[in-house]
């Protein structure tokens, strides 16, 4: 009797762990992820990153660097872009005069949404300032305080403070300088100082902050120096990407809609006021692997769906873009299949003629004797020794134009 309730039992245990033994695979499975410590930075991940900020002088005598910037903030991308491996890029602004002008400063938080952050850029002007020294301090204490930063170690976090006229030293209740460079360097952001023009006293502070701020000074003229090369590609680039940009479509809940509403603003400004080699160069950027964030955004359809991360069929009707919401599912299929293949024919021409720009314009700054001393040459020169430390290698020998 004894040996047949042992037998029983035996038989019902084994029941028992046969049943559960899915639920216990699955905990299993499940439990090293269940202990994982939350990221101590949100924004960390595997892919490496650039975040710049540049803080710029927008006084009056600052004109020629302003539309400098506004030409040249593509190429500048572009060249952040050429790293081996590329990396996500992330920009922002902090624009800065002095006290009594219409403002202080004014700031642009990092993004990779850099088309809103030149929609920005382009409502800049030079006006304000007349008596030598700047509100230098406030503009260095908002770009490192206000930005949000990321922490993690792979990525290359750098200022350029550009100016030419050295900081107010005498106000009451700024936090001068050398705290903030502290602060800067105890984050892991690098500051590196270009001085337009040629003012002693200028000249004597970015060196100290440059130095401090374990970065590079850099001494171009009063406009900047930049390299401003027009080239047979330019219209047809700036055509192809506007083209492009009209075969995005975006869904998600109205949060989602009203960013990218925001994005597709900003984009139509540029394509309505910018330059057509600034477009070109935008162009340029949004081709390489680095310029997919600021082409695609968030949420964008076609690429999600296309690409299979996003099943079309589990978005809800009133999430799709509005021209589909009507559609029979058929249809929104094949236009989706179709938008893609039309985006994939444009991308391949923007890229071929990138690359021909990309040449010519090489042809013809060697034939001019070289950029040295250029705003071009002196960012890339910095960005490329600096960069070595988050994994970043640049062996292009010389900046995008």
């Amino acid at each position: 009797m004894k040996s047949k309730m042992i037998a029983i039992a035996l038989v019902a245990f084994t029941a028992a762990a046969v049943g559960f033994y899915p639920q216990l695979q699955r905990a299993a499975t499940d439990a090293p992820v269940a202990i994982q410590p939350p990221a101590v930075d949100p924004l960390a991940n595997t892919k490496p990153r650039v975040e710049v900020a540049f803080v710029l002088d927008t006084t009056g005598s600052m004109g020629g660097l302003i539309q400098a910037a506004k030409e040249k903030i593509w190429s500048i991308a572009s060249t952040m872009a050429s790293a081996q491996p590329a990396p996500e890029i992330r920009m922002g602004l902090v624009a800065y005069r002095d006290r009594g002008d219409a403002y202080v400063t004014r700031v642009v938080d990092l993004s990779a949404d850099l088309d809103s952050m030149y929609a920005t850029l382009m409502d800049f002007r030079a006006e304000g300032g007349g008596d030598g020294p700047e509100s230098v301090n406030q503009a260095l204490r908002d770009a490192v305080e206000r930005l949000s930063w990321s922490q993690d170690s792979q990525t290359y976090r750098v200022l350029f403070l550009v100016g030419d006229a050295p900081p107010h030293m005498d106000y009451q209740g700024d936090v001068k300088w050398p705290v903030t460079i502290d602060a800067a360097r105890s984050r892991g952001i690098r500051v590196n100082t270009i001085q337009c023009g040629q003012i002693p006293d200028t000249t004597s502070e970015w060196r100290k902050i440059a130095g401090l701020g374990k970065g590079a000074f850099f001494q171009v003229e009063q406009s900047g120096g930049a390299v401003a090369i027009a080239t047979p590609y330019d219209e047809r680039l700036a055509e192809l990407s506007a083209e492009l940009d009209a075969t995005r479509l975006y869904y998600g809940d109205e949060k989602d809609k009203e960013k990218q509403t925001r994005k597709l603003e900003a984009t139509d400004k540029l394509h309505a006021r910018a330059s057509v080699t600034a477009k070109a160069r935008r162009a340029a950027f949004n081709a390489s692997k680095s310029g997919e964030t600021n082409f695609l955004g968030e949420k964008e359809l076609i690429d999600d769906v296309t690409s299979g991360r996003v099943d079309l069929d589990t978005i809800a009707t009133e999430e799709l873009p509005e021209p589909l919401q009507a559609m029979p599912a058929g249809e929104q299929k094949a236009l989706i299949a179709g938008t893609g293949k039309r985006r994939e024919n444009l991308e391949r021409q923007l890229k071929d003629l990138a690359d021909q720009r990309a040449a010519y314009l090489r042809d013809k700054v060697e034939e001019s004797g070289g950029a040295e001393g250029s705003l071009d040459q002196s960012i890339f020169r910095a960005v490329r020794e600096q960069a070595v430390g988050a994994g970043l290698k640049y062996d292009a020998p010389a900046p995008a134009y």
